[in-house]
């Protein structure tokens, strides 16, 4: 969480031009009644405020350190933090909005909200957020019909402003720390907390979920905001991925939490993807951005966004919080999307599977996919190592997938979609590789990353090489991996 949202950036942002493989977000067969939504600190906001804006969609949510919805439309943000008491007057009046709200339209009626299972989690030390906002939230759902069956409090001591887990993992920072990447264990398992809160109990989680399951997805095609990041990722089983019917969490990270200050370290030490691979639930796991352009907010003035925070005060507009918010729509979109697909693996539908499925034309970051027609097809989909890469139905029998990691194995196959979108059998895998070389990974401290010449230091943070991404800071303490993907030119990601 941002220590003071008054400060502007240290240093002028620089341009990042990732060259992540980025994908269209692929649609699987989901049970949209079981979407449900988590996050921390700015990630915890937001999830508040999906929740009050679509309850009609998610039907749990999530909070590990935040504050009451609406909060920071009426307060400056520092009385909604730092363990402000935030007393009846002030609840009153943010109710005031959600009764305004929900008469309105603008976010879904009130009482979906009574239905809604909720997960709160706080550490007794603290001092970012603090117990106080999050007592304040409690009694906010309370006062709107949450029964007490529906909403797990939790608060622990010793725990700083940190989301808990129960296994070490590379460059987390202490349980009572409030220290990047936020991520500690605590002996105490947040991600199996609130799955099994919204979901019931699990099954047995899988400690090395499958490198493939992770998908980078263009966010562009959702919102042009300056406050999200041009790709995000998305965590799909293999049995999702091969049609089964799943369930979407959406994970949010919080300030300083986005890929471009920590990498993949909120994506694969959390522990929601360990959970999610055994219990059919494809977790979403949007991206934020640095924005260093003061903007005016809701109540607490003209502000930057250094910290590549959720938009909980208002940057982005007066509805935030609301159905229109810029950044709640492009969540929501994703959501809708990911949920569209009729599923793959031998799909529902009474067509065969194609045959003739061909590679050919390699580069470098890309493969042309060719197949024989199908009678009575009105389109196709494609798999990419078991997960649909094609985000609309391919009207003709031939197909490139860009994007793609060079000197690397890949397999595809087909399906064909009759004329009411119905998938038929997938066909026999083929299988082709990329040309050049392979890329390479480092893994070291910031520190360390500089004296090598891979990255640079400007304003006490550290900048990979070429693509000018934000490593975070310049010290022997935050270690990241760094992946060569050109001459003198690095991103942060694994190999």
């Amino acid at each position: 969480m941002i220590r003071n949202l008054r400060l502007l950036a240290v240093a002028a942002a620089l341009a990042a031009t990732a060259s992540h493989a980025a994908v269209p977000l692929p649609g699987y067969n989901v049970d949209r009644s079981q979407t449900t939504v988590s996050g921390l600190s700015s990630g915890g906001f937001m999830a508040n405020q999906l929740g009050w804006a679509h309850s009609s969609l998610f039907r749990g949510v999530g909070i590990f350190a935040a504050g009451p919805y609406m909060c920071a439309g009426h307060n400056n943000y520092t009385a909604c933090m730092y363990n402000a008491t935030i007393g009846s007057a002030q609840l009153s009046t943010m109710q005031g909005s959600i009764d305004s709200f929900s008469s309105a339209g603008s976010i879904d009626p009130k009482s979906g909200v009574a239905t809604q299972k909720i997960y709160m989690f706080v550490g007794s030390s603290d001092f970012t957020v603090g117990p106080n906002p999050m007592a304040a939230l409690r009694t906010q759902y309370t006062n709107n019909g949450v029964p007490a069956a529906n909403l797990e409090y939790v608060q622990r001591a010793s725990t700083a402003h940190v989301f808990p887990t129960d296994f070490d993992a590379t460059g987390n920072n202490a349980c009572s720390s409030s220290a990047s990447p936020y991520i500690s264990n605590c002996g105490y398992d947040g991600a199996k907390a609130v799955l099994t809160k919204l979901y019931g109990t699990l099954n047995a989680r899988n400690n090395a979920p499958a490198a493939g399951n992770y998908i980078e997805f263009d966010q562009r095609a959702f919102t042009s905001n300056p406050g999200m990041a041009p790709t995000g990722w998305v965590y799909v089983p293999a049995n999702c991925a091969a049609g089964a019917q799943c369930r979407v969490h959406v994970a949010l990270h919080g300030c300083q939490q986005s890929y471009s200050n920590i990498g993949d370290k909120f994506i694969r030490n959390t522990g929601y993807t360990r959970w999610a691979d055994t219990n059919s639930i494809i977790v979403l796991f949007p991206q934020t951005q640095v924005d260093s352009t003061s903007r005016q907010t809701a109540a607490s003035g003209s502000l930057a966004n250094p910290n590549a925070c959720w938009d909980w005060i208002g940057w982005y507009g007066s509805n935030f919080a609301r159905k229109a918010g810029t950044q709640v729509a492009a969540l929501k979109a994703m959501v809708d999307t990911v949920s569209s697909g009729g599923g793959g693996g031998g799909g529902g539908g009474t067509l065969p599977a194609p045959t003739g499925v061909t590679t050919s034309g390699a580069t470098s970051s890309s493969m042309n996919i060719g197949w024989s027609a199908v009678t009575g097809a009105s389109g196709y989909n494609v798999f990419r190592n078991g997960t649909k890469d094609n985000a609309l139905a391919i009207t003709g029998t031939t197909y490139t997938d860009s994007g793609l990691a060079s000197a690397t194995t890949y397999s595809w196959t087909v399906a064909a979609l009759d004329a009411n979108g119905v998938q038929g059998a997938q066909s026999a895998p083929v299988s082709g590789t990329t040309t050049g070389t392979a890329a390479t990974c480092y893994t070291a401290t910031n520190y360390a990353h500089t004296t090598a010449g891979r990255a640079y230091t400007a304003g006490g943070y550290t900048y990979a090489n070429g693509s000018n991404q934000n490593m975070g800071l310049w010290n022997v303490f935050v270690t990241t991996t760094l992946k060569q993907t050109g001459p003198n030119y690095y991103v942060i990601g694994t190999c």
